[in-house]
């Protein structure tokens, strides 16, 4: 098996700039997002404000991806495409962008409330959210890929009795959007490759409130859940280091535009 790419500090600063233009994007976004809105003009406004920055959209075109956003609303899991139906109060919208510039990528996502919904499902957002946030925590120099997922796994479903997907994983990046290592969301701890400095991965819980299972939309890219009950999904890009795993997106960027806009609602964790 292929080893993973380790990245220079020079290249995890590129990558980490993309990773910001990733956020900032999401930010601009998230003042646009509310009901009535619509993800095909969303997806627009994202191309034309990355392609402002100097940079391209790294997922349209990339597999045969159509759009520069994926728009995933509710039940939908992840790869939603955008579409002209309004989003309505009380959907869950995550929201996926990734760019490229200067030969690397950037990849983040995070999963927005248009107005009320019900505490049930804002506890799913809480968790997966938070659930990201443990996950990164045991990404350091010396422990195993398995530190990560069983953080994850443990939290969703054995803390919380949700279901954690199993098709889809989180993931290296770099010069590809993709790069070794996979990063499942389930596993053992003290499993997996060590982690070294200057690994980057992206870590992204994908979190159903019901059954694991999920199916594919026949546009061959929408995967939802089987049962239609809802799905959160959170992802950081993070470069392992010495002194620790260094967060490359920002999220706060993002909620600071969540606060401007009264039709959404902030995921807030507990410290």
């Amino acid at each position: 098996m292929s080893k993973p790419i380790l990245k220079t500090n020079e290249e995890i600063e590129l990558i980490r700039q993309n990773c910001l233009l990733v956020t900032k994007t999401l930010s601009e976004i998230a003042l646009h997002l509310k009901e009535g809105a619509v993800g095909s003009k969303l997806d627009t406004l994202a191309e034309e404000f990355i392609r402002d920055h100097g940079a391209v959209p790294g997922f349209k075109g990339l597999y045969g991806c159509p759009s520069t956003l994926l728009i995933s609303k509710n039940e939908v899991v992840v790869h939603g495409l955008p579409n002209d139906e309004p989003f309505k109060v009380g959907d869950i919208v995550s929201i996926d962008c990734g760019v490229y510039h200067n030969e690397f990528y950037g990849d983040a996502a995070y999963t927005f409330v248009v107005g009320d919904v019900s505490e049930e499902i804002m506890k799913l957002l809480v968790v997966t959210k938070q659930s990201l946030k443990l996950g990164i925590d045991q990404a350091k120099v010396d422990n195993r890929l398995g530190d990560i997922s069983n953080a994850i796994q443990s939290y969703t479903e054995r803390e919380h009795g949700y279901s954690v997907v199993r098709e889809l994983v989180g993931h290296g990046l770099g010069r590809d959007l993709h790069e070794k290592p996979e990063v499942p969301n389930y596993g053992k701890r003290g499993k997996g490759i060590k982690l070294e400095e200057g690994l980057v991965i992206a870590i992204e819980p994908m979190v159903n409130m019901g059954t694991k299972a999920v199916k594919q939309a026949e546009d061959g890219w929408t995967i939802y859940t089987k049962d239609k009950k809802p799905s959160a999904h959170y992802e950081h890009t993070i470069a392992v280091t010495k002194s620790g795993p260094d967060i490359l997106s920002d999220h706060v960027m993002i909620e600071e535009s969540i606060d401007k806009n009264e039709n959404l609602k902030k995921i807030s964790l507990k410290n």
